[in-house]
């Protein structure tokens, strides 16, 4: 009898983001903490007799090698020699180049799934290494909670502490060309002020937030001012922390005071895409 898994498939965001250098291979050097959050997708995979079949609620997900979800089962049943199949159906949340890591949650979910699925018993390192052919966000998905990010985002340091609160996601229609940013960012990348080591920096809720900023807002609010209007919205509601996700468009913010998150939600809502969420912590 074939067997059926339901997963949630979580959206994580970036509490600060350093550039550090562009690598020879063409890809850029980055410290940033990776926060899980509650927000997700849903993904059922339901084991089949052989092949892959994929579904979804949007019309840009394609049952080709382009999509992550494919690539994943595609890894997956080539190292672990599944004869069998999957169906996979993907009932999307999260935005796409909103900078919340959604297709690299998917991906890793889909791993796991499967792996649970199967009964593989692969080890989280073998999946991330899985994970690392697919893309740099994938391998922090495979566990989740409060990472250290650096390297291009593959070199992973686990933290037991989340920084608690409600964030509140706005997520604006207006989505941003992530290599047209960094090439935008490569001439601030040679400022000579001394960057702060987010690896010593970050202590969970004991964290000075102030100093983890996003260098992409450099290149981003100047580029797409409605980025910097959203931020002194969650501004005038208290919010303890603001930031752009990543180099995408979402900007969040943390709030000790969820009655005041919520406050802010109603009223930005009218106007914007809101999630009031909330961080995941994971047993190390």
């Amino acid at each position: 009898m074939n067997k059926t898994l339901t997963l949630k498939s979580y959206a994580k965001i970036n509490i600060g983001l350093r550039i550090v250098g562009k690598r020879p291979d063409g890809y850029h050097n980055i410290q940033s903490i990776f926060q899980e959050i509650s927000f997700h997708d849903s993904i059922t995979l339901n084991q089949t007799n052989h092949g892959c079949e994929f579904s979804s609620n949007v019309d840009w997900l394609k049952n080709d090698n382009s999509n992550l979800c494919i690539q994943a089962w595609n890894l997956f049943s080539d190292y672990y020699h599944i004869s069998e199949g999957i169906n996979i159906d993907l009932k999307k949340n999260i935005p796409a180049g909103g900078g919340l890591g959604g297709g690299s949650s998917n991906a890793a979910f889909i791993l796991k799934g499967l792996n649970t699925l199967f009964e593989t018993n692969g080890s989280d390192d073998e999946l991330m290494n899985l994970g690392k052919i697919i893309g740099a966000d994938v391998p922090f998905f495979i566990r989740g909670g409060t990472q250290l990010g650096e390297g291009i985002g593959e070199k992973l340091t686990p933290y037991k502490t989340p920084v608690t609160g409600t964030y509140l996601l706005i997520i604006p229609n207006s989505t941003i060309d992530t290599t047209q940013a960094y090439s935008m960012l490569k001439k601030h990348l040679d400022r000579e002020s001394v960057p702060h080591n987010f690896a010593n920096l970050f202590q969970g809720d004991e964290s000075p937030l102030e100093l983890f900023e996003n260098d992409f807002e450099l290149v981003v609010i100047p580029t797409y001012p409605e980025i910097g209007r959203i931020k002194s919205m969650i501004q005038a509601y208290g919010a303890k922390y603001i930031s752009l996700s990543g180099s995408g468009s979402t900007v969040f913010g943390i709030f000790d005071d969820e009655a005041d998150a919520i406050e802010a939600e109603s009223e930005i809502s009218s106007e914007y895409r809101t999630v009031l969420t909330f961080p995941i912590q994971r047993v190390l």
